[in-house]
């Protein structure tokens, strides 16, 4: 057992003054676990199926919606756009997590589904510009942002869920499959794109092609309804607080975003800084790369789609690995390694991807792709650790949603207009580095919870022989700790 593990038991032990019984530690049952995981990742991925095909269609969307504007106008039209969906996800934070805190993740969960896919999908029926005049964008406006309203309680509310299911020893490889959905989807959006270019030619695109990465949202949020339906609750949710934590479950009914602040303000802040390192990442390789490369490099939109299609393959490939690594070696040293190599490594990646031929771009894109794959990888897990249970989904709802409408979703209009403002085909570079020394400034105040219980929650094991050895642990832990208070 770690040493950071040992003292933290030693601690809570301490604090409830004896060893833990058996019914103070939570076994998960194996096909529960394997349920609520794998609903959790495909739910996910098909949430960032419908969100992420606007990146990869942001050009064409632009002539579609912005037809009187000059190209650059057209795409950091589209760009602001995509932005605005972010702006009201602070707001969907703030409604939806304490409601998940109050009512329970799986009902929320469910709810954030369906918004995302009636979004989505009623995107796929606008009419153009050409047709509606001023009306389009307006709409295509108001669509995103009931994208954006429902995305505030996704990524909050399904990180606590996958978190509160998992055990202790494993809740970094198990989280981060919920981040493999989320690429998976990336990367199931970015294909579907990239055969429509390949199979249509540019006036079927304009006309009608873009369409159907939308409308094929409907069906698709059906599906994810029924598998978040079928969820049970959390045991973390489920099981009574801790005594600890029972004034504030009670004082957080009538204001819980006051205790949030005032109670929780520092990890709050530690929220911010890793979502805003993760996020700057995410919206520069998965939103802003596709544009860059069409309208800034002069590539072909397949050739810029299939590399990033290339680089969410292999972040599919890294991540379960990654979120495993964490579990073993901590989460804390990921996120800085992660930290440092960006500040050194994204300059040679642009240039990798500026350069001529085939291979240069792609190792680029790779670098790249590494780096948010370590990242995204414990996320999932160290985020909902930093806050207790009674508030956990609301904290995580605004600290996760400010800082990605803040730094995440802007990313692509901030640089677009850098690029055009400077000419410097390197800014995006320069600011991946800026978030690198943000991130890893960060990184020093961020508590060790590889192992660990959540905070306000009874440890999770996934065996009977896990639960009597934890067990058997805390007896010898508590007895120590006895020991060596009466020697003081």
């Amino acid at each position: 057992m770690p040493r950071h593990v040992r003292e933290e038991l030693a601690r809570r032990l301490r604090r409830t003054k004896g060893a833990y019984r058996k019914q103070d530690v939570q076994v998960v049952e194996k096909p529960l676990l394997k349920r609520a995981v794998s609903a959790s990742a495909l739910g996910n991925c098909m949430e960032w199926f419908d969100f992420g095909v606007y990146s990869y269609l942001a050009a064409t969307i632009g002539k579609v919606f912005f037809p009187g504007a000059s190209p650059g106008a057209q795409l950091i039209s589209s760009f602001a756009t995509f932005a605005a969906a972010f702006v009201v996800r602070p707001l969907g934070g703030l409604v939806f997590g304490p409601l998940g805190d109050r009512i329970g993740r799986q009902k929320v969960l469910a709810t954030t589904m369906i918004m995302m896919a009636a979004g989505t999908f009623s995107i796929g029926l606008i009419p153009s510009y050409e047709t509606i005049g001023i009306a389009a964008p307006i709409l295509l406006l108001l669509a995103r942002m009931v994208q954006g309203f429902s995305t505030g309680g996704e990524y909050g509310g399904a990180t606590t869920f996958v978190a509160e299911y998992s055990p202790d020893r494993r809740r970094g490889f198990l989280s981060s499959w919920l981040d493999f959905g989320t690429f998976v989807g990336y990367a199931l959006g970015s294909a579907l794109v990239t055969v429509l270019n390949v199979a249509l030619t540019d006036d079927q695109m304009l006309s009608w092609g873009w369409r159907l990465p939308f409308l094929i949202a409907g069906p698709l949020g059906v599906i994810g309804l029924y598998m978040r339906l079928k969820l049970e609750e959390s045991p973390a949710f489920q099981q009574q607080l801790d005594e600890h934590e029972k004034g504030l479950a009670q004082d957080s009914v009538g204001s819980e975003f006051k205790t949030i602040v005032r109670e929780h303000w520092r990890p709050l802040l530690v929220c911010m800084g890793l979502v805003l390192l993760y996020n700057v990442t995410n919206y520069m390789v998965t939103g802003y790369l596709p544009t860059y490369q069409t309208e800034t490099l002069d590539r072909s939109s397949t050739s810029a789609d299939i590399l990033v299609l290339i680089g969410m393959g292999w972040i599919v490939l890294l991540i379960t690995f990654l979120g495993r690594l964490s579990d073993h070696v901590g989460r804390r040293p990921l996120y800085a390694v992660g930290a440092v190599a960006m500040i050194f490594l994204a300059v040679p990646a642009f240039l990798l991807l500026k350069a001529a031929g085939t291979w240069p771009p792609i190792f680029g894109v790779l670098i790249l792709s590494t780096l948010l794959a370590c990242f995204a990888a414990p996320s999932a897990a160290t985020l909902p650790a930093l806050f207790p249970t009674a508030v956990r989904y609301g904290a995580m709802g605004i600290g996760f949603n400010f800082a990605v409408a803040a730094f995440g979703g802007t990313t692509p209009l901030v640089t677009e207009a850098l690029v055009n403002a400077t000419g410097n085909k390197l800014m995006p570079a320069y600011y991946l580095m800026a978030a690198g020394v943000i991130g890893l400034v960060t990184v020093k105040f961020l508590p060790e919870s590889a192992q660990l219980p959540l905070n306000g929650s009874q440890p999770m094991v996934g065996s009977k022989e896990e639960q009597k050895e934890l067990i058997d642990t805390s007896q010898d832990l508590y007895r120590y700790a006895k020991e060596e208070s009466s020697a003081r």
